[in-house]
């Protein structure tokens, strides 16, 4: 079972010709609404790819949260621990240039209510696999990974956006995975080299370093490994890392082994740049064997 600790939003995709430079303003066509957040993300990913998940978080009472979880009902995912308050619900505006690279401004709202203690003790066992990101109250993530250590559940913590947390509650983790610029910040902190050695190297737990079209590096106790992206060519990158963290739980939970995960995972990120958009974009375990059976 996966338990998915994080945000939830509504995501307002604008497909420009460029990304705004300060003070300008980019005409596009069209305007995209769907679903977003990077636990939200995270955990459709994983239910899409045959996982059990459970969601925590926090929406509004408002017309936003309806859309915002319209995905995660659709993909099964138990809602019974996202709490509803009187703050909106997390948006986020994300424009889109024609290589797919995009940037983002989210207004947290609710997500900065969303508490540890909506999930239970019980839900943390070591048949748990606790998924976990940067957009909601960091205290609280940190209190969760302290509890879930205890209790014998695997940590994946995705240190994104990049944001501090006490040195302790980054070693408790499994597995942290970083992007390149994530793992800058990192480093910075640490005193060390951004690549997945050296932070294994200080923190001492599995790191993964996802490079974009240059793969991803994995580092363990027992050495490094470099493992290859899908050649692609993207229409739209929205989500790819919550695409791969998402399925990377799902296939980790199933047993899998972490250089399949990883292979797992890295092909799903692949198949959801292939498509515009972001939580929609998330690919169902059936696409993820057809093209791996296609390209093997």
């Amino acid at each position: 079972m996966i338990v998915v600790f994080g945000s939830i939003n509504l995501d307002l995709i604008f497909a420009l010709p460029h990304i705004p430079a300060p003070g300008e303003t980019v005409l596009g066509p069209t305007t995209r609404i769907e679903p977003g957040g990077k636990g939200a993300n995270q955990a459709v990913a994983a239910a899409r790819d045959g996982a059990q998940v459970i969601m925590a978080g926090a929406v509004g009472r408002d017309a936003l949260a309806t859309d915002a979880l319209k995905l995660l009902k659709q993909a099964n995912v138990d809602l019974t621990r996202v709490a509803e308050t009187e703050t909106a619900t997390g948006c986020a505006a994300i424009s889109v240039d024609p290589q797919g690279r995009n940037a983002i401004a989210v207004g947290s709202g609710a997500n900065l209510l969303a508490k540890a203690t909506q999930i239970g003790d019980a839900l943390l066992t070591p048949q748990t696999t606790l998924v976990l990101q940067m957009e909601v109250p960091a205290d609280q993530t940190a209190a969760l990974i302290h509890r879930a250590q205890a209790r014998g559940a695997r940590i994946i913590l995705n240190l994104a956006p990049a944001a501090a947390l006490p040195i302790e509650a980054l070693k408790a983790v499994d597995i942290l995975t970083v992007n390149e610029t994530e793992a800058d910040w990192l480093a910075a902190h640490l005193d060390c080299l951004p690549t997945a050695q050296a932070l294994q190297a200080a923190l001492s737990t599995t790191i993964i370093r996802t490079l974009g079209e240059n793969g991803l590096e994995a580092a363990t106790q027992d050495g490094a490994q470099h493992i290859p992206a899908r050649q692609i060519t993207p229409t739209d990158t929205t989500a790819a890392g919550d695409c791969f963290v998402g399925v990377l739980a799902a296939a980790l939970d199933r047993g899998q082994s972490l250089t399949d995960a990883l292979n797992r995972a890295t092909t799903a990120a692949a198949l959801c740049c292939m498509k515009p958009g972001s939580q929609g974009s998330l690919p169902w375990a059936r696409e993820i064997d057809a093209y791996r059976a296609a390209t093997a």
